[in-house]
């Protein structure tokens, strides 16, 4: 297949600046909302977290196989695009708009329901958003450059909504922050869902193979496919220790720092150099191979969170510094398992001769939200175990024992299940097959 037109690649990698909103500012924000908010307790509110994802796990591959059903059937996946997306813009700002029902239970009970409907969107979305790169072309090369201009774009968007939606709660304050920071992340998804569809009309689209027939097939293909379960599960463990590091920021920032301020600090201090460096780790895989490239990356990430146990005694510029690797090696475990995954799928559509991107994405997607909705619910059972008091105003003095929770929590549990990552990184099932 020829080279993708430049265009393509940018308004493909558009589809961004949906799923990292999505990704991100619900795991960095919403457990603290809940908790200093509403009232709501702290292993509570890391359940209200996890439960409307842990429905995602369950439906993503049938969103996978909804989609690749309406791929064979109209040559298309756009129009899941632009439903999702359009979905999960309305519903994000209904997230954070605080109905005031007068108490934490009902408030907590229209947060789970309004989330859970969220999340099923973004399904719609996400699922066909990862199955496009193994269908836009089939040549590895061109797969490696849209998933780095991709990543480049996540990271950017990270940048300007998990940067700026704790900026915006601060500047603003109280539940109005929250209820304008919802607005403001909703009109970027939408703009982002409306440039991808429009963007997308005339892109090429693989060849359309017969899809997959029945559940018992989608678990019999899985169940052979050895080197996308082995991928699988270390994208799923590193997910968790992101979605742990994501919950942990504003509380680290406001009882480890001092100051509820230094969120966006961190934030930028974290993909800040992410961005810089994405460009950089797909050159490295090039030259030394992706695999080992991957483990560098994790590596660095670890090094990064284990030096955060310090950050009571470091001076700030230094806590910074580690701050910093925690976001190079995050481009890193973010480009890798992107640039190897549509390799993995061709190779098991050539060998079956069915269209599996979508089934694929669907069991990836799964993987990922449950990682991310894990760790908020870990975190907030760290801050349960550590005595953490919830509140309305979120000044309420801490325990010792909460605080110490909170930089163990912070730093050492993420760093173990980032490394975790190394040892599943096996070349001999990983690397794509002749």
């Amino acid at each position: 297949m020829a080279a993708l037109p430049a265009r393509t690649r940018y308004r493909y990698s558009l589809g961004s600046f949906v799923t990292g909103p999505f990704g991100t500012v619900p795991g960095l924000l919403l457990l603290k909302y809940l908790t200093d908010t509403m009232g709501v307790a702290a292993g509570v509110a890391g359940a209200i977290v996890f439960i409307p994802k842990a429905w995602d796990v369950l439906f993503n591959p049938i969103a996978g196989r909804l989609s690749d059903a309406d791929m064979v059937r109209t040559g298309s996946r756009r129009r899941f695009l632009l439903f999702g997306g359009i979905g999960v813009s309305i519903l994000f700002a209904a997230l954070f708009a605080h109905p005031g029902f007068g108490g934490p239970v009902p408030d907590a009970i229209y947060v789970v329901v309004v989330f859970l409907l969220c999340a099923t969107a973004y399904a719609f979305f996400q699922v066909p958003f990862n199955a496009l790169p193994a269908e836009l072309t089939d040549n590895a090369e061109e797969r490696t450059k849209l998933t780095s201009i991709r990543i480049g774009f996540l990271a950017v968007a990270i940048l300007i909504c998990g940067g700026g939606a704790p900026a915006i709660t601060e500047l603003v304050g109280g539940v109005t922050g929250y209820r304008v920071m919802g607005v403001f992340i909703a009109v970027i998804i939408l703009l982002a869902t409306l440039g991808v569809y429009f963007g997308l009309k005339d892109a090429p689209v693989g060849a359309l193979r017969p899809n997959t027939v029945s559940p018992r097939e989608l678990l019999r293909t899985l169940a052979q496919w050895r080197p996308f379960r082995w991928l699988l599960g270390v994208y799923f463990v590193q997910a968790l220790g992101i979605g742990t590091v994501l919950a942990a920021i504003p509380f680290f920032a406001e009882r480890i720092l001092g100051s509820s301020g230094y969120s966006t600090v961190l934030f930028v201090g974290f993909v800040g150099p992410a961005l810089l460096t994405m460009p950089l780790w797909p050159k490295l895989g090039a030259s030394v191979g992706k695999l080992v490239g991957f483990r560098l990356a994790t590596a660095a990430f670890g090094v990064g969170l284990f030096g955060l146990l310090g950050a009571k005694v470091f001076p700030f510029p230094v806590t910074m510094v580690f701050v910093a690797f925690c976001g190079v090696g995050y481009a890193g475990i973010s480009v890798f398992p992107l640039a190897i995954l549509p390799d993995l799928i061709s190779d098991e559509e050539e060998r079956t001769g069915e269209t599996r991107a979508g089934v694929a994405a669907g069991v990836w997607t799964a993987s990922e939200t449950l990682g991310l909705a894990l760790g908020p619910g870990i975190w907030g059972l760290v801050l349960q175990f550590g005595g953490y008091q919830s509140s309305l105003d979120a000044k309420v003095a801490q325990p010792d024992s909460a605080l110490t929770a909170i930089l163990l929590g912070a730093s050492i549990l993420p760093a173990v299940l980032i490394v975790l990552g190394i040892p599943l990184l096996r070349r001999s099932v990983l690397e794509r097959r002749a």
